[in-house]
């Protein structure tokens, strides 16, 4: 008994209640948003349109969700986290009505582009919401809960938006339309505003330390992310572990066909990796936190490049099965540290916007790993995947190489951030 107190304490233990309602939301926000991953079907199989215009659409969709991370960040370092998040809520509610009854191919269209802008601006609020309420030292564990609640929610809508879509799409984007008010409900009632937590006077210009001064710009704004050295670092090790990632939804289905193997396989082998991140995630801080954060970045960049290298040899199920265990663990350990570094390197004032530039690695992935895997798999065969393999250690090494300067980085700004002392006041007089 002792010991099952002390994991649920290393797992989920001091964080704060507003923490958990933000969770409560995310979870409901995930589990609700299903009815877009139907939407190519609703459009060729209700609407009758072409498989070439129902992938526009989608691809509307998709760009809308980019934009929408940019904006969600901007406007909740401007309006507020709490503001942003029931915006967000509040108006894909009424989008998903809308979608339920639009007819009209050029208004699914549009109203489409319009949900993918408004599914996205979450996303930079949630995870700034969280940094403002959550001490430093308890960070990974409520970044580790924060993964474990997206990926349970997508695992409840993917089951959800098959049985609702065998019955109704009309009731497909009702019951997300009502699963999403039902966030924005909890937001409003228990979430407070957080943004005045990241901009407390300690984090103000006129009394940080004259050091403070050469870390920010006169001007912040979503450019200081944009010209952060080491955050874009960062960010570009990110993006590749977000291709590796990918090709696991883009790639791999084309490679198990190529050999042999069915949609039924396909599935089994997605449906592992949730499984294994439902019942794993919530060992994950115990097994990482005694380790400085780079090393648990390249070890997880490392397991994600074997799994994917095993590929190149893959031509039976079990294989491919093994292989996903190990991909598995590697996404699995590499989110709480993702999310801490992001966390700290962004300065408490652009805690939004930070996010939304590291977001943008994701949709960005979605664009590439597909793109260009297509066109390696099919000129390359199984050699694809010794590329993908080197493309992971070299990551790995460099967030071996990054990780010191990056941490003393953090120093610098943290030290920075301190309330100056008397002596400092009279050296800047």
């Amino acid at each position: 008994m002792h010991a099952v107190r002390r994991w649920w304490h290393d797992t989920a233990g001091g964080l704060p209640a507003t923490f958990w309602y933000l969770w409560v939301g995310l979870l409901i926000n995930r589990a609700g948003a299903f009815a877009m991953l139907f939407l190519s079907l609703y459009l060729t199989d209700v609407r009758e349109a072409s498989v070439g215009l129902a992938g526009t659409v989608v691809g509307l969709y998709g760009a809308g969700g980019a934009a929408g991370v940019l904006l969600g960040g901007v406007l909740a370092d401007r309006w507020g986290r709490r503001a942003t998040l029931l915006a967000a809520h509040l108006t894909t509610a009424a989008l998903m009505v809308a979608l339920a009854f639009s007819q009209s191919l050029l208004l699914i269209a549009v109203l489409a582009a319009l949900v993918g802008v408004v599914h996205s601006m979450p996303g930079p609020a949630f995870v700034a919401a969280i940094v403002d309420v959550v001490p430093a030292e308890r960070r990974s564990r409520a970044f580790n809960l924060q993964f474990w609640a997206f990926n349970l929610g997508m695992a409840v809508a993917s089951l959800l938006a098959g049985v609702l879509a065998e019955a109704s799409f009309t009731a497909l984007f009702l019951v997300d339309a009502a699963a999403t008010l039902t966030a924005a409900v909890v937001i409003g009632w228990k979430v407070p505003e957080t943004l005045h937590l990241a901009t407390s006077p300690t984090d103000q210009e006129p009394t940080a330390r004259p050091a403070a001064r050469s870390l920010r710009t006169r001007r912040p704004g979503l450019h200081t992310a944009l010209t952060d050295r080491t955050f874009l670092v960062f960010v570009g090790l990110t993006f590749v572990l977000a291709v590796l990632t990918m090709q696991t939804s883009t790639i791999m289905p084309l490679a198990m066909r190529a050999d042999g193997l069915g949609p039924s396989a396909y599935g089994l082998v997605v449906a592992l990796g949730g499984a294994l991140i439902v019942i794993g995630q919530l060992f994950v801080p115990r097994l990482i936190d005694r380790h400085r954060k780079d090393v648990v970045l390249a070890t997880s960049t490392a397991l994600l490049a074997l799994g994917f290298g095993v590929l190149a040899v893959a031509d039976e199920l079990a294989v491919y099965l093994g292989a996903a265990v190990v991909w598995t663990v590697g996404s699995m350990i590499a989110a709480p540290p993702n999310a801490q570094i992001n966390a700290d390197l962004a300065p408490p004032e652009l805690r939004a916007r930070y996010q939304s530039v590291f977001y943008l690695t994701f949709p960005a992935a979605a664009f590439v790993a597909p793109t260009l895997g297509g066109v390696s798999l099919q000129h390359l065969g199984d050699h694809h995947w010794l590329i993908v393999g080197g493309l992971g250690l070299l990551a790995a090494l460099g967030h071996l190489l990054a990780g010191p300067p990056r941490e003393r980085h953090v120093a610098a700004l943290q030290k920075a951030a301190e309330p100056p002392t008397p002596v400092d006041r009279i050296s800047a007089s």
